[in-house]
């Protein structure tokens, strides 16, 4: 009895191990594969004889994960329906199911649902059940004869603006060298392709194997400027080449913004590689140089995507599957102002230096050059090797961009000095020093160094008045030792120097020396008329005089017409006393001294010059570098700071003022 019991159990034990699988245990199977994009096991162990025979593995494994990739499938989710606990299968009856699908896409999310019928079948030797399946599963209405076609709308890329509406970049239009690949016959026109266009046979290639190429549509390759007629007609011989009209970028204000403004171009694989999770391609252009690459987060936008179902009929409506609408990037309106930045730009006649001019009231920036320049259309569509080599070897560097650089501000500096001597009581501006000769050292401890003077003919006893017309060297020399190494130094940092100038772009910081302090009195002599290891940023320079007509108070200087004026960055630097002593000098520096060349009727200008002698050894002399710092005495709307380098053959700074006037010249005309 006990044996007989014993062997009924141990027959219902195995009849519970070898219990056939339900459709819900082959669905949850099915499901996990799906999840994971196991497509391959999905075709060999879950579908029905009949789905074979219809759909190869081309078919279903292929074409699914070609797809994927295409249309950029991601968090796929596969979900169903589970049926009642108690529910029986039927053997002889389908398992229906319905089942939720749901991914990301390049175009953006899609859901839907469908019903995964089952069936019971003999598979070589195995019931089991198996699934129907057809392409719909893939996307919603999609048949093994139709096409899947993307389609992307193109988000307008923002344009910049001056402060007056005038536009420094803006969407014009150009063309795209493309590929008709039915007409494009002869693969041995590839190279010469990729040479005209600037790119590759790799991506020529990768352009061409894209999915939803047809050999009757256009491909795109390259941009290439409306104006280049020379490179659309050799285009044009190849054949099954041509080009389309496309929205390209423009600057109006060409090399006179350049630096400033910068430019987009064709994405590196590098800069694809650094932007990888912000959906860039690489048909992309980006912004490479200046505010457009500083800013190309804000000017970008979003391009649209669309999917679409194209039926195998001839022209078949196309069945859209998601689609996402392009969002355009932000205009973006900057303080500059375009005209006077051209005016200036022109007035520098091409010679190496840089300039900036700001509102002394509000902060805002109305200038910001570098010169020479370049075009920024040339870097725009692609600059050739050879071309490239060429401007960066020119000597006059028109790829360098001065204006964020420093340099010595040589006698420029000299106001701050006064204004720090008056301000601390040890310079009284009526009291005259007797200077003789013209070199003056200390004492004996100062060794073989001694300050030089370019005009000893300064009449004694030499006042504030005239040490600034004759730019005496001595004279501040001697007020600087008055002043003492620590509160100079404490003074030069109240006016910005040694910190970062607050500003939208990067620019080098002014500073008093390499490592901020002033190690002895020869130092200090020579930084109180802006030599020795002084450095001056242009932008800098030009807000540091805003003390002298706003009594006392420098701004932070602005880019962006939404920012905030009037942001006070140094406050109670001078009084109102110290600032008109000092107004009243500058004018006669014009009137009088050797900044004579703007001296224009009917426009007062006052400034101070500035020549940075910059010493190629110890004992020999290199370029001297001439500033000019000026305003409109009567109408002080800007502050102009500009440097030209190397101005030892062109008289000097004089040099520089003259070419300052011109500017105020050509904004009085307008």
């Amino acid at each position: 009895m006990l044996s007989t019991l014993s062997i009924l159990v141990f027959s219902v034990f195995l009849t519970g191990c070898s219990e056939k699988e339900t459709p819900d245990d082959r669905v949850q199977a099915y499901l996990k594969n799906w999840n994971d994009s196991k497509f391959s096991e999905m075709y060999n162990d879950f579908l029905t004889v009949d789905t074979k025979e219809t759909f190869d593995t081309d078919e279903f494994v292929d074409r699914q994960k070609k797809l994927a990739e295409d249309l950029g499938f991601k968090n796929l989710k596969v979900t169903y329906t589970k049926p009642k606990e108690d529910t029986e299968w039927d053997k002889e009856k389908p398992a229906v199911f319905p089942v939720q699908i749901s991914m990301d896409t390049i175009a953006g999310p899609i859901d839907f649902e469908k019903e995964l019928t089952w069936h019971y079948e003999t598979h070589e030797d195995t019931d089991n059940w198996y699934a129907e399946w057809d392409p719909s599963f893939i996307l919603p209405k999609l048949t093994s004869k139709d096409k899947i076609q993307i389609s992307t709308m193109s988000a307008k890329r923002g344009k910049i603006f001056d402060r007056k509406g005038n536009p420094l970049a803006m969407n014009g239009t150009g063309y795209e060298a493309g590929i008709v690949p039915g007409k494009f016959t002869d693969e041995s026109k590839k190279d010469e392709l990729a040479e005209l266009l600037n790119t590759s046979v790799e991506f020529i290639d990768k352009q061409l194997n894209q999915s939803w190429v047809q050999p009757d549509y256009f491909v795109p390759i390259a941009p290439v400027s409306k104006n280049n007629e020379a490179l659309l007609s050799k285009l044009i011989t190849i054949p099954g080449i041509t080009y389309q009209e496309t929205e390209m970028r423009e600057y109006p204000y060409g090399e006179s913004a350049a630096h400033l403004v910068g430019y987009i171009g064709k994405i590196t694989a590098e800069l694809l590689e650094k932007h990888k999770d912000q959906g860039y391609t690489e048909t992309d252009l980006i912004g490479r140089q200046g505010l457009e690459r500083l800013l190309e987060d804000r000017l970008r936008g979003k391009d649209g995507v669309g999917i679409y179902i194209k039926g195998p009929e001839s022209g078949a409506t196309l069945e859209k599957i998601v689609e996402t609408e392009a969002v355009n990037g932000k205009d973006i309106s900057l303080t500059i102002d375009a005209e006077l930045q051209k005016k200036t730009f022109d007035a520098m006649k091409g010679e190496p230096g840089a300039s900036a001019a700001v509102d002394p009231m509000t902060g805002e920036t109305l200038v910001l050059l570098s010169s020479p320049s370049f075009d920024p259309a040339e870097f725009m569509l692609g600059v050739s090797g050879e071309r490239y080599k060429k401007l960066s070897e020119d000597p006059l560097k028109p790829l360098f961009n001065r204006f964020a650089a420093a340099y010595a501000p040589g006698s420029s500096i000299k106001p701050i000095t006064a204004a720090i001597g008056i301000e601390k009581g040890t310079l009284d501006p009526n009291k005259g020093l007797t200077i003789m000769g013209k070199t003056w050292q200390k004492d004996s401890t100062w060794g073989s160094y001694k300050v030089s003077r370019l005009h000893p003919e300064a009449p004694n006893p030499l006042d504030l008045n005239n040490a600034l017309i004759f730019s005496d060297n001595i004279y501040f020399a001697q007020q600087a030792l008055a002043i003492g190494r620590e509160d100079f130094t404490k003074s030069l940092k109240n006016y910005g120097f040694g910190e970062d100038i607050p500003f939208l772009l990067n620019l080098s910081p002014s500073q008093i020396s390499n490592d901020g302090t002033i190690g002895s009195e020869g130092q200090l002599a020579d930084t109180s008329f802006g030599q020795g290891q002084m450095l001056a940023n242009i932008l800098h320079l030009a807000t540091i005089y805003e003390p002298f007509i706003t009594n006392g108070i420098m701004y932070k200087p602005t880019l962006l017409k939404d920012d905030k004026t009037q942001e006070v960055w140094k406050d109670d630097l001078l009084s109102k006393a110290t600032a008109d002593e000092l107004k009243k000098d500058l004018r006669n520096v014009v009137v009088d001294g050797f900044a004579q060349a703007a001296n224009i009727p009917n426009l007062p200008i006052s400034g101070k010059t500035g020549t940075a002698e910059l010493k190629k050894s110890k004992d020999e002399s290199g370029q001297e570098n001439g500033f000019f710092i000026s305003y409109n005495s009567d109408n002080p709307a800007f502050i102009l700071a500009m440097m030209i380098e190397d101005v030892s053959d062109n008289n000097g700074s004089g040099y520089v003022a003259e070419m300052a006037a011109n500017v105020y010249k050509a904004s009085a005309d307008n």
